[in-house]
């Protein structure tokens, strides 16, 4: 049984990475960097665009300065609160799992905070999270490092080894195995490639087969 369970919001909860990876390749392409869309999932699902920066500024010539930041998030949440999606069955699977292990759930997300609560209030699922929210641009290493998931279960008072973290990517996965955690994979195309080489204890492709997947008492 776990204490607690620990949610990756992009691609776990929310169905927002084609909308992030899309504006952020329009404007990568627009500063000079050719990219088709597989490409840029595979350098950036996952990652904090800022964590790409040396090759962003290599493959561009220009630096990636905050005022280019701060044009794609602005670009990028006019999109997500256009078109923003939650994923099938995560909101039931969130309100489940919160009854299961008596409210201590956290979403702990490698993307900047203010995006990952604008999502979760789009969706309906603010109230399940409450300030149970976690980013890895507040602290000292972002995914595949540990520090998010680490600071969640610090905050729900739970020892790491005794959470459950749900991921959609390799880097994700990383930083929960490296936390302590037990992982699953949340993977809908069901072939589980993502985790590769990954000590990932389940792959599931619906989010609504969560609740039953929970370990009997």
């Amino acid at each position: 049984m776990f204490d607690a369970v620990l949610f990756d919001c992009d691609g776990v909860l929310v169905d927002s990475e084609p909308i992030t990876n899309g504006v952020l390749r329009e404007m990568l392409n627009e500063a000079g960097w050719a990219l088709d869309p597989a490409e840029c999932e595979r350098i950036f699902i996952g990652k904090a665009v800022r964590d790409e920066r040396a090759r962003i500024e290599r493959e561009t010539g220009r630096p990636l300065t905050e005022d280019w930041m701060r044009a794609f998030y602005e670009r990028r949440n006019r999109r997500l609160q256009a078109e923003l999606q939650v994923i099938e069955g995560a909101l039931l699977a969130v309100a489940h799992l919160h009854a299961r292990v008596a409210g201590r759930i956290a979403c702990a997300s490698g993307a900047d905070k203010a995006k990952v609560v604008m999502q979760l209030q789009q969706v309906g699922m603010a109230p399940f999270f409450g300030d149970r929210i976690f980013s890895g641009h507040d602290l000292p290493r972002s995914k595949p490092a540990p520090d998010v998931y680490l600071a969640a279960a610090a905050h729900l008072g739970v020892d790491p080894r005794r959470c459950l973290v749900i991921e959609d990517t390799g880097t994700g996965a990383q930083a929960g195995l490296a936390a302590g955690a037990t992982v699953w994979g949340y993977c809908p195309q069901g072939h589980g490639r993502a985790f590769d080489g990954l000590p990932v204890h389940r792959v599931f492709q619906r989010m609504d087969d969560l609740p039953a997947l929970w370990p009997a008492p």
